[in-house]
């Protein structure tokens, strides 16, 4: 395996890193979208080491495909300011992944595929839908609920899941949760500018207004290229049952998978489903099974393109 410093051919040149497999010349690839918020390549933030997107690279180089990850913008080596950014500038960035994908020798440029984890999925499937030129999309952890919708939803899984005695307080005050998201969400629509302070922090405004009213299923009706689309029973982010949603929705090839106790970090936890217990999963490495399934499902698409050729 080699890795390559590279900058995304975009309006603002990301800054991100093309990982070889061993052998021979051009290659199949893959454009990697890591999750929400401030995420370098690896898709790690400065407080939680989610590590999905450096784990992705090292597994297709390992089944002989290429791959390229980037610094979301404002983080790492990329210029920019990640709260200025909306979601739509995401699906730019992702774009811009491709474009590059294409650009390279090492790369066979009809048979390039895009992957994202939740935010990523997302954006894989807007930029799939919208007609870039990939062979497929593998959509982790894939939300097909409208945003604002999720966000209430993601409310009711996690607060069964808070402390005991948060949960007392909480009732000791009266604060219906819910509620308190759904006025938070009327002050962020209210906001016009791309950053605004709600609650005292400083918040991605523009990001979370087109996020509240994204609804994933126009894109997944859209969807004709093959789809790979993989859930975790014990998502509390994202609501495992979507994965039905996006079986039926897809019009073109689609496989699921939903793999027992795994989480929205893409790793697996025992017991009851719970935030908290993410900092010690993180310690562990994303899950086998799920990193075998992307892996081998993303050779054979690819093949596929060369039995088409003929």
């Amino acid at each position: 395996m080699r890795e390559l410093p590279v900058r995304l051919a975009g309006d603002i040149e990301l800054a991100g890193t093309l990982t070889l497999p061993d052998g021979p010349l051009p290659v199949p690839a893959v454009a990697i979208a890591s999750g929400s918020g401030p995420l370098d390549r690896d898709s790690n933030h400065r407080r939680m080491r989610f590590d999905v997107a450096r784990q992705l690279a090292a597994a297709l180089a390992a089944g002989g495909l290429a791959s390229l990850r980037y610094d979301k913008r404002g983080v790492g080596e990329s210029p920019g300011d990640w709260r200025r950014a909306g979601l739509r500038d995401n699906a730019d960035d992702l774009r811009a992944a491709v474009r590059t994908l294409a650009e390279r020798p090492e790369v066979d440029p009809g048979r390039i595929l895009v992957a994202g984890h939740s935010e990523g999925a997302l954006l894989a499937a807007t930029v799939a839908a919208d007609g870039a030129a990939v062979s497929g999309a593998v959509l982790l952890s894939m939300s097909a609920t409208p945003g604002e919708e999720l966000l209430r939803w993601q409310t009711r899984q996690i607060a069964p899941t808070l402390p005991v005695a948060v949960r007392a307080l909480l009732r000791l005050f009266r604060v219906d949760l819910e509620a308190k998201i759904a006025k938070n969400h009327a002050k962020v629509r209210a906001t016009t500018t791309d950053v605004a302070r709600i609650g005292g922090a400083r918040l991605n405004a523009r990001w979370f207004r087109e996020f509240l009213d994204h609804d994933p299923r126009d894109d997944l009706r859209r969807l004709t290229v093959p789809v790979l689309a993989v859930a975790g029973t014990k998502d509390l982010q994202v609501d495992p049952r979507d994965l039905d949603a996006v079986a039926t929705l897809v019009g073109g090839p689609v496989q699921t998978a939903r793999i027992p106790d795994l989480t929205h970090t893409l790793r697996r936890q025992a017991g009851p489903a719970s935030l908290r217990a993410y900092k010690r999963e993180l310690r562990e490495p994303v899950d086998a099974e799920l990193l075998d399934a992307v892996v081998a499902w993303c050779r054979a698409t690819t093949e596929l393109v060369v039995d088409a050729r003929g």
